[in-house]
């Protein structure tokens, strides 16, 4: 099975030969996998009009047609699951594994938006509080907001996709999605399978492009929400968005703790934590990128982890042996390479490690990271983590928060007090007792504080942002 040698743009649920290609990469081979229609600034300005003048048609789209159109969704991605993770595993060199749980997750998401799509509703309100308001009846029910702009990042070019699509169907809401330049291919064959549905027309259109053209999805007054995941530039189309309503998820550098009494075996908490920390190449928003092990169990931790970092296999991610392919280009590569080097220039040590070719780089573990080092207090998104040693539960709560960002943190810990401190007192939007941050359920609540981002996805959490309530008060004479 191979790719396509093209792909065209969705413009107003229709496919359309852009001016413009653009080359998508084999990750692994550098070689080019296929190309892709590239719109420019007139494309989306037609395509936020489309979108703009579909509002009502939306809106009024009954919610089982709604179900209907995601569960065609999960019928067709489901036989197209192999395709799926094939353009996963070449456009963004994610081990062939992985992409196949990505489809599986693409899935889930569609599945759970469907099943969300006829329970939008609302509630009763009782306005008889004295005698002025006796014979008053007040209900409230969730409408469509309107327009949605969705941009997303390149290591997830499925799921987060699909947390954002899935949501605004499900919500009535026509949307223009800009997926990553690297990573277009996924979202174009969601859209072609959105394109043999009765949605109305111009609820959708998936155009990649530059970032400067897609400034119009930022800016234009006709858009009433932008939800965005990414990098820190987040914050500056928060500021430049208007009045619409703004979501982000804009990363982290998650941290685990290992207490003293980790709640399982050493092994099973290693696994987890390898899983977390290089699943993926290290490219998620929540990968282990600090751990905190109590220092009774440091040593052993730190000896188990060293053996399993440097037994893992790398190379192909077409292999299904593979574990670490490629980070998404050399330029991502190099960066966290001088991190490392500049941390270890600075009294790190790498426990375990190797030589980057290309952007193929090893997995990476270190201990003794000053705290100011940009390997530290940034997000490496790639495959590296560090360790260190703690002695006091409260001080590992101080050294997680000790962060810029807040998505997620993971806690290793037999006692339910310390569950329930670390719950109490991190400052993150999610706290995963008896795992690795990197943990994620499709239909829970996902979102972080700080410079991690504002507002909540999960399927129902941005339904909620993408309607707005409405009430209806009636008098009983």
């Amino acid at each position: 099975m191979k790719l396509k040698k093209s792909y065209p743009i969705y413009l107003a649920n229709r496919p359309v030969e852009a001016k413009q290609t653009l080359d998508v990469l084999d990750k692994f081979t550098g070689k080019r996998a296929t190309r892709v229609g590239f719109g420019d600034a007139a494309l989306i300005r037609k395509a936020i009009v489309a979108g703009h003048k579909a509002r009502e048609s939306m809106a009024t789209f009954p919610p089982d047609a709604r179900r209907d159109v995601l569960e065609h969704c999960v019928r067709r991605f489901t036989e197209r699951s192999e395709e799926l993770a094939l353009a996963l595993c070449i456009e963004a060199g994610k081990p062939i594994r992985d992409a196949r749980g990505e489809v599986a997750r693409l899935i889930d998401t569609f599945r759970i938006a469907a099943g969300e799509a006829t329970r939008i509703g609302g509630e009763v309100l009782e306005l008889g509080i004295n005698e002025r308001t006796r014979g008053y009846h007040g209900m409230t029910r969730r409408v469509p907001v309107g327009l949605c702009s969705l941009i997303t990042p390149f290591n997830f070019p499925l799921n987060l996709v699909a947390h954002k699509v899935a949501p605004a169907i499900a919500a009535g809401c026509p949307f223009v999605l800009k997926p990553a330049a690297k990573t277009p291919v996924g979202a174009l064959i969601i859209a072609e399978v959105l394109a043999e549905t009765d949605l109305p027309k111009g609820a959708f259109s998936v155009i990649p492009c530059s970032n400067e053209d897609a400034a119009q999805l930022i800016e234009d007054p006709r858009i009433a929400v932008l939800s965005f995941t990414g990098g820190l530039i987040g914050w500056d189309m928060k500021a430049r968005a208007g009045k619409k309503r703004v979501v982000l998820e804009l990363g982290g550098n998650a941290a685990c703790i290992v207490d003293a009494d980790p709640g399982a075996s050493l092994d099973h908490v290693v696994e987890r934590l390898v899983f977390g920390a290089y699943y993926q190449s290290g490219q998620s928003c929540i990968s282990v990128q600090r751990i905190y092990a109590h220092r009774e169990i440091y040593e052993k931790l730190r000896k188990k982890m060293r053996a399993a970092v440097k037994s893992l296999p790398t190379g192909n991610p077409a292999v299904e042996k593979t574990f670490i392919g490629p980070v998404i280009d050399e330029p991502a590569a190099k960066r966290i390479e001088s991190w490392i080097t500049s941390a270890v220039k600075r009294g790190a040590k790498i426990i375990a490690g190797g030589e980057r070719q290309g952007n193929m780089l090893p997995a990476h573990l270190l201990e003794k990271v000053p705290h100011d080092a940009e390997l530290y207090r940034k997000e490496a998104f790639g495959p590296v983590a560090m360790i260190e040693a703690f002695d006091d539960f409260d001080d590992a709560l101080a050294k997680v928060n000790d962060s810029g960002f807040g998505l997620q943190a993971g806690v290793f810990t037999g006692r339910l007090d310390h569950a329930m401190r670390a719950w109490d007192r991190l400052e993150v939007g999610g706290v995963i007792v008896g795992d690795v941050p990197s943990f994620r359920v499709d239909n829970m609540p996902y979102g972080g504080v700080k410079d991690s981002g504002v507002g909540r996805e999960g399927v129902r959490w941005a339904i909620h942002d993408m309607t707005e309530e409405r009430l209806l008060v009636i008098r009983q004479r």
